[in-house]
């Protein structure tokens, strides 16, 4: 591809998902027994549907996955994962809500990807067998399911002292 800057772009969104799908493998086993584990669980499978669909997308355009991005992403979470331990992991602890809160800022940037994507569908016709779209309402339904789910947790981790 000769545009670096785009293959790049594309790039950092598929790191932003590896760090996502980490975040969320990581709450499941933690929550496991709990109704947390259960929506983490679906949002790490609709994750991974739109990481594989980002994946079709790079290889239509020719752009190879960077193992460095993908490596960076996953580094980052290893350091959220222990920011979210130093904070408290369990339920009513800020630990959690500072990782939906995460989730909430990584599903916003794919919502913003999918519409950058449907702009420049026109001039990239390799992009003509993709509908943005839906993948774009999916990404606004994420962060507004997901968002709930950190004001539901911040609820019970910031209450004031008695």
């Amino acid at each position: 591809m000769k545009n670096d800057a785009f293959a790049i772009y594309l790039n950092d969104h598929l790191g932003g998902s590896v760090g996502a799908i980490e975040i969320l493998d990581h709450l499941i086993e933690t929550y496991e027994d709990l109704p947390i584990a259960g929506f983490c669980q679906q949002l790490h499978h609709e994750v991974s549907s739109d990481q594989e669909t980002l994946r079709e997308i790079m290889r239509a355009l020719g752009v190879s996955e960077s193992g460095m991005r993908k490596a960076g992403a996953w580094l980052g979470e290893k350091f959220s994962r222990a920011k979210m331990r130093v904070k408290g992991e369990e339920v009513g602890e800020p630990g959690l809500v500072l990782a939906l809160e995460s989730l909430v800022l990584g599903i916003k940037g794919k919502e913003l990807l999918w519409r950058t994507l449907g702009v420049l569908r026109p001039t990239w016709p390799p992009l003509d067998r993709f509908d943005f779209a839906p993948l774009h309402e999916r990404a606004i339904n994420q962060g507004a399911r997901t968002d709930a789910e950190r004001l539901r947790v911040a609820q019970a981790a910031y209450q004031p002292e008695s």
